[in-house]
Order: structure tokens, then C-alpha cells, then sequence
């Protein structure tokens, strides 16, 4: 918006307009003792490369982030993207498309989404898959509300291993629904204990929520979790924050989950300060009719040439209120796009060398420092490129002496846990160097 000054002619003319005779007098509502009566001292104006050097200045003295250390993950995570995948959905026709509801002008919207679809089914090991939902987050929220509709009955158990802010999203949604959502506790090593969960199951158990790896970078035990979840009738949502890990993890459809869907940030959608990012949504094909959001389709005409529809759209398209499976209107086209090109780009092969990556060099790491004197981990349970370090003092002022250091060393977890104020959870992904781990093992065993 441009600027436009007034002059005191003008600002007569505003005041006369108003019916006052002074600007003060626009002011006459707050007390006179809490009225500045000085001038504010404010210098003349500087001209244009004036301020450039004025603003270049004051820039210089913030932190680059590009010059830390980053082994921070928790729900979001930093990967090596191919630079194919910036080019092309940097192209116009994907930048600046608007929903696909014309398919004659959409094809090429339709078929991005429609092999997003067909790409999370291959990656999770599902039926069908939805053209995405907001965030991770969302949709587990989505998720839950989809089992309510399934199943008809209204309790659902939730691991608290689970990210804390996926559950603080699931409680929002459901609040005011008849569904009631029951926390279990995780064991000493991390996970869910089977027996803990089989106890709590019973005839109104409409479904259970499990992540895995989980909030701490565990991989949970789903073939012993999932036996109790199936004869107890109750759906198995399995929550998966980086699918990078299932190109070296069985698939969730593999082990029995009904509904597989989380966060695919990870999968070129780079760290943006936080978002847009890409809620991702697999099911069974049974389920379909239950999904949330809008589902492409791929048909053929009477001449028998292959088109793209939008098959399902459960809210805006046909307005069905009250029957409505979702107040979901859109899904993150542009960032599914990104997923689509960067898991095409890498291939088979690709994701699951990254993912061996991941894995070996996040073991690495966390065996290293466990060496540092006073370190230990806090769980011993199998992890995939996340881990838990029990620290001998506040895992905070650990955390910040090595920020000082040029380190973002993870998450204290008592920010979630306040019983793990000595916890710290690290992140390490094929985009940190083995140089990069020593300097942090070494700057770790200096501010202890």
C-alpha cells in the first residue's frame, strides 16, 4: 500500500470533517497524566540509500541460522532437496492454480494430485490416499474423526508418546463431539507397553493412536501392539511425523494399520520458518467414502483417452452440511506437489539410501556423546534418527550454552515433559556431516 502524506491544509479539512479543531483533541478519552507531553525526538528522514545502509546495519547483527548447527527435529525436519523440485514448482501453471474444479482446464493440477495419491499409498503401504490436509496435526484430528464415523463408538486411546502438539490439535477437535480421548503412558524404555494397552481396551474403543517412531524417536513394537488393537475390534491409527523413516521401516499397511497419516514437511517441503506444510492421509479402500478433504481421480473418456477428475470433494463442492465427513475445503496442492517430485526424484532406491543415512549417522551420534562423561541415553529402546540424551544437569541450560556455541542441539524435553527437565532430544538427518556430529560431541563434553 502506498503512502500517501497530507499536508496542513488537508489535515484541516479532516479535522473541520470530524468536528474538531486539534488532533489532540482525538485524544481526549485517555487521562491527561498518561499523555506523552514531550516531543519524541524522532530524527529527520533519511533518504533512500541512507536507509538501505541504516537497515543493512541493523541486519548485520542478527544471528545467520545458516551459521548453526542444526540437529533439531521433533515434528519438523531439515533434508537434502533436489534442486528439480523448487524448478519445477516454481513454474506458473502449478504456482498459480486455483482449485481443480473445471477438470477441462485442470488436467495438470488432477495429475499432480492424483500421483501424490497414488505415491503416499506405494510410500505407507495403503489402500487410498486423500490430495492432503493441512498439517501433520489436522490431520490426526481428521483421522480420529474418521474412525468415530467407522466404528460409531466414542473412545479413542492415545499413546503419550504421540507429539504433544498433534494431541493438544486432537483435543481441539474433538472437544465438543461425543468422543472421549484417553491417554496412555509410555513404559520406562519409551514405548507403549502391550499389556498396558490390551488393559485399557474395551467394547467402546473406537481406536487407537500410535506413533511410531515416535515423539522421542522410538520405533514401537506394532506387530504386538497391533494384536490386542484387532481382537478388541477398535481401528489402528498409526502417526508417522517423517516418512523418510519408511524407506528403511516396514510400511504401517504392512503391520495392520487402518489409517496411516502424519506430516510430510520432510519430503520437499524444506523448514519455511514453520509452514505451509502438508498434512498427508492413507487409508483402506473400505474406508473411502470416510476420507476427508477431495480425492482425484483417473478415468477415460468415450474415446478411451485417460482424464483427471475430482472424484470426492466431502465439504465445499456439494455443501452437504451436517453430512458433511469434513469441514476440510482444500488440500496443500503446491506442497503436495513438492512431495510428488521430490519422492519421484529420489526413487525406490533414493528414499530408502536416505533413510539408511538417517539411521546410521543419528546412531552415530547419540553412541558418541552417550561416551561423554555424565551422559547417558534415556532410552534403550531401537530409535531411528532421533534419541532422547539424559544430560547430569537442566537439559536448558545445556541447550543454550550450546546455541551460544553455534549449536541448535534439539529440544529440552520439559518444555512437554516436565519430568524429563534433564532430557534432550537431538536430530540428526543425511544432511548433517560427520564433521558437524564430532563438533557437537566435542562442544557438548566442554559446556558440561
Amino acid at each position: 500500500m502506498a503512502y500517501v502524506p497530507i499536508g496542513d491544509a488537508d489535515r484541516r479539512k479532516m479535522l473541520e470533517a470530524i468536528g474538531v479543531e486539534r488532533v489532540e483533541d482525538l485524544f481526549t478519552s485517555i487521562p491527561e497524566k498518561y499523555r506523552r507531553q514531550d516531543p519524541l525526538g524522532i530524527p529527520r528522514g533519511l533518504s533512500e540509500p541512507e536507509l538501505r545502509r541504516r537497515l543493512g546495519s541493523l541486519a548485520k547483527k542478527n544471528l545467520d541460522v545458516q551459521d548453526l548447527h542444526s540437529f533439531l527435529g521433533a515434528g519438523a525436519y531439515r533434508h537434502e532437496i533436489p534442486s528439480v523440485v523448487s524448478h519445477l514448482t516454481a513454474r506458473s501453471e502449478f504456482y498459480s492454480s486455483y482449485t481443480p474444479y473445471q477438470p477441462e482446464i485442470s488436467q495438470g493440477t488432477l495429475q499432480a494430485i492424483f500421483e501424490y495419491q497414488t505415491l503416499i499409498c506405494q510410500l505407507t503401504g495403503m489402500e487410498v490416499a486423500n490430495a492432503s490436509l493441512y498439517d501433520g496435526a489436522s490431520a490426526l484430528a481428521e483421522g480420529i474423526l474418521l474412525s468415530h464415523r467407522v466404528r460409531k463408538k466414542r473412545r479413542v486411546l492415545l499413546a503419550n508418546s504421540v507429539h504433544p502438539h498433534y494431541l493438544q490439535v486432537a483435543r481441539a477437535y474433538t472437544r465438543h463431539l461425543d468422543l472421549e480421548l484417553e491417554v496412555l503412558p509410555f513404559g520406562k524404555d519409551g514405548r507403549i507397553d502391550p499389556a498396558v494397552l490390551e488393559s485399557a481396551l474395551r467394547d467402546d474403543s473406537t481406536a487407537v493412536v500410535l506413533q511410531s517412531p515416535n515423539v522421542f524417536g522410538i520405533v514401537e513394537d506394532t506387530d504386538r501392539l497391533s494384536k490386542p488393537i484387532r481382537t478388541a475390534g477398535a481401528l489402528l491409527i498409526s502417526v508417522v511425523t517423517d516418512p523418510v523413516c519408511l524407506g528403511a521401516l516396514r510400511p504401517p499397511g504392512e503391520f495392520g494399520a487402518d489409517v496411516v497419516l502424519g506430516e510430510a514437511q520432510a519430503l520437499g517441503g524444506g523448514l519455511v520458518y514453520g509452514g505451509p506444510y502438508l498434512g498427508f492421509l492413507a487409508t483402506r479402500e473400505s474406508y473411502l467414502r470416510e476420507i476427508p478433504g477431495r480425492l482425484a481421480g483417473r478415468t477415460e473418456d468415450g474415446k478411451g483417452n485417460p482424464g483427471y477428475v475430482l472424484t470426492l470433494a466431502t465439504r465445499e463442492q456439494h455443501i452437504r452440511r451436517e453430512k458433511a465427513s469434513s469441514n476440510i475445503c482444500t488440500n496443500q496442492g503446491l506442497c503436495a506437489l513438492s512431495a510428488s517430485i521430490f519422492l519421484a526424484s529420489l526413487g525406490r532406491e533414493g528414499i530408502r539410501e536416505m533413510a539408511l543415512q538417517n539411521l546410521h549417522k543419528a546412531h552415530y551420534a547419540k553412541h558418541r556423546l552417550a561416551e561423554i562423561d555424565g551422559c547417558r541415553l534415556r532410552f534403550a529402546a531401537e530409535t531411528f534418527h532421533e534419541f532422547v540424551l539424559e544430560l547430569p544437569e537442566a537439559a536448558a541450560t545445556v541447550h543454550e550454552r550450546l546455541y551460544r556455541k553455534g549449536f541448535l542441539a534439539g529440544i529440552p524435553l520439559g518444555t512437554w515433559f516436565p519430568e524429563e527437565s534433564r532430557s534432550l532430544l537431538l536430530c540428526v538427518t543425511e544432511a548433517n556431516t560427520r564433521e558437524e556430529i564430532d563438533a557437537l560431541v566435542g562442544a557438548m563434553g566442554e559446556v558440561l
